[in-house]
């Protein structure tokens, strides 16, 4: 069970949702974990029925606050000259700072829990050393480099601001195999479409990608990823998910492994559960090394 969240910060607003204040019994020492969305997706992602980061972390004894990130729902608009990726990167932690002032007390400090062009975000997030007391990273869904094919595809993509993928065309690249889901998706994952920045498709896949190595550097937390075995967005393999998880060679950790039997989007396959499960176990241990 979750509820709908809003906060404000400068002359910033944010919506998102919550299992804060739903019947969440955190528990002791648990960290407080912010959520962020990838691109084309709210933060409802989060809180589908059935796989509900929210949900498990309610379970788990995890308070959680998934955030609609700039351009998205209710959460002020974002214009960018430059990297829209570190721009939403420099907001959110202001955000994510106020958020935890009011949210954080007798809690060890935030994990970062962030899919596809959300964890470039919370990546960026993370490298820039934030003034809050952030404990540790869980991304999925962002690798090394993308198909040549779909870099030109989004270039090719209509001159406006805000993009809206086609049902047929993003059930394509955003899930696996047939085998690999269950009976109601991908339909049941389509209360959390929405439009997505034109910009944001762009930046992750040119400007990011030429920065990744030297952010992913800059991460001194520990990490946690997983890429879908099946993840069509990104040129994936075991030596792709390996390249990537050296680049962070400042990390107290890392943990970056495939996730079999998964597409793109990990929280909407079969191994769900146990992937979830894992971020929320992450969190969790990230916490308890916090404190020890």
């Amino acid at each position: 069970m979750s509820t709908s969240f809003t906060h404000s910060v400068a002359d910033r607003d944010y919506s998102g949702r919550t299992n804060i204040g739903a019947g969440v019994d955190a528990a002791p020492g648990a960290p407080l974990v912010i959520a962020l969305h990838g691109g084309t997706y709210s933060s409802e992602y989060f809180d589908i029925p059935g796989y509900s980061l929210l949900d498990r972390g309610s379970a788990a004894g995890v308070p959680v606050i998934a955030l609609d990130r700039p351009n998205y729902v209710d959460s002020s608009p974002l214009e960018s000259d430059g990297s829209i990726i570190f721009d939403n990167a420099e907001v959110l932690s202001e955000a994510i700072g106020s958020i935890w002032e009011q949210y954080g007390d007798g809690r060890p400090g935030v994990v970062l829990v962030a899919h596809s062009i959300g964890g470039a975000v919370a990546t960026a997030i993370a490298a820039s050393s934030p003034s809050w007391p952030l404990l540790g990273l869980a991304t999925s869904g962002c690798l090394v480099r993308v198909p040549e094919e779909s870099k030109a595809a989004w270039a090719q993509l209509p001159p406006i601001p805000m993009i809206d993928l086609p049902v047929p065309m993003k059930d394509q690249l955003m899930f696996g195999p047939a085998e690999t889901l269950d009976a109601d998706m991908p339909a049941a994952s389509y209360p959390s479409n929405t439009l997505v920045p034109k910009a944001e498709l762009l930046d992750i896949t040119g400007n990011w990608i030429e920065r990744r190595a030297e952010t992913c550097a800059r991460v001194t937390v520990p990490v946690l990823h997983r890429q879908g075995e099946f993840d069509a967005l990104w040129v994936t393999s075991q030596d792709e998910v390996e390249q990537y998880g050296a680049g962070f060679t400042s990390a107290a950790s890392v943990d970056a492994a495939l996730q079999t039997g998964s597409g793109h989007c990990i929280d909407f396959h079969r191994p769900s559960g146990d992937f979830q499960g894992s971020e929320l176990a992450f969190a969790l241990e990230c916490a308890k090394a916090a404190v020890a």
